[in-house]
Parts: structure tokens; sequence; C-alpha cells
């Protein structure tokens, strides 16, 4: 059964009303779509991360507003750049039956071969454009790099692929690659003297030129 957020219609569009809603626990948002036009909405915070964790920024959920339940997907999230909130948030209600283009989240898995010998990870992309219908929209794909070798990489052309979806990103995308080890210069280790005279000769030396 899909999870349904509650919102409420945002009659107030003053920015200085946007962080009373913050403070009551609320994040300010807009919801639109053919059938919708655009409205301002707010939802509890606290509900909108449990549907995150339950569906993931790719996944269909119903939205209740004035009543009625609509498919939605978030389109676009913003979050505090120094606090750990949400601070606004888009929905965009979809038809189910109509494709729709959706970025999907590439999650790295396992360790390589090659950084346990000394190589660097290095990732590339960390999303996959696909087109689908909304229910068939993977939310993330898994990537696992255990295998990879120094100056193995792996592409868009690698990914494990179903029928349900069509991946828009050219095949030969690099999405991860182990880099060699980065050479470093020898230092001298601590207690080496520098080339010359031992410091005891030295202050033998001075005291005989004294004496002379």
């Amino acid at each position: 059964m899909a999870a349904v957020l509650e919102a409420r219609i945002r009659e107030d569009l003053r920015g200085s009303r946007l962080n009373k809603i913050r403070n009551e626990g609320r994040v300010p948002g807009v919801v639109y779509g053919k059938t919708f036009g655009n409205k301002p909405v707010s939802v509890e915070e606290v509900e909108l991360i449990k549907t995150l964790r339950n569906h993931g920024k790719t996944g269909v959920f119903k939205l209740a507003l004035d009543g009625q339940q609509t498919n939605v997907m978030i389109y676009e999230m913003q979050q505090h750049p120094l606090k750990n909130e949400i601070v606004h948030v888009d929905f965009c209600a979809i038809d189910m039956k109509s494709e729709l283009d959706a970025d999907v989240p590439i999650q790295i898995v396992g360790e390589a071969v090659g950084v346990k010998n000394g190589g660097v990870l290095q990732q590339i992309a960390h999303e996959v454009s696909v087109k689908a219908l909304p229910g068939n929209i993977p939310e993330s794909f898994e990537v696992d790099v255990s295998d990879l070798d120094v100056n193995d990489n792996l592409q868009i052309k690698d990914l494990n692929t179903g029928s349900d979806f069509t991946i828009n990103n050219d095949p030969e995308e690099t999405i991860v690659s182990i880099l060699p080890p980065t050479e470093q210069e020898n230092e001298p280790e601590v207690g080496d003297e520098p080339e010359g005279k031992e410091p005891e000769a030295v202050a033998e030396e001075s005291a005989g030129d004294e004496e002379e």
C-alpha cells in the first residue's frame, strides 16, 4: 500500500510566514501538475523524512490535499547548508501511465582490490538518468567495485538493467575508476645527520683555533 503524506494549503505566502511554518515543524513546498497548477503547501517534516526513508527520492507516494489523494514524486528538495533540515520541497503530480525521466542515485558497495593495494577510488558519476513509468523507476543503482584493480573502471553499460526502464546516459560514460597510488618522495628518517663533520670534531677544531 502506497504511503500517504498529509499536506495543507498555504494561504499566507509572505516570506516572513515561512520561518513560522518551519518553527512549527513543517516544511513549506509546492505541488504542481496538470490537474493542480501550482499550489503552495506545507507538510510535517517528520512525516516527510519517514516517506523519504521508505520510498527514496525517486519513489511514488500519495499526497493527501483538500480531501483528495494524488500520486506524486519529489521533484526537488532543498536542505539547509549547515543544519540537517529540509527547508523546501517541490512535489510533482504524476500520471502512472505516462513515462518520465528521473535521476537515480548510484551507490558504491564493496572495497576494491586496487584500493587495498594503495590505489584511489574516484567516483565520477553519482546519478543515472532513466526513462520509465513512475512505478518502475529504480530507487538506486548498486555498483559493486570489489573486483576492480588499479586502472580498472566501470561504465554505464556495466550496470545491471532490466526491461522496465531505459537508461539515457552514454553507455561509455565512466561511473567509477581506480587510480594508481600517489608516489611520495622519500623523506630522511628522524635522527639522520647531514653529511659532514661530526659535531664533536667540529667543536674540537674550534677549541684548537682559539688556543692558537
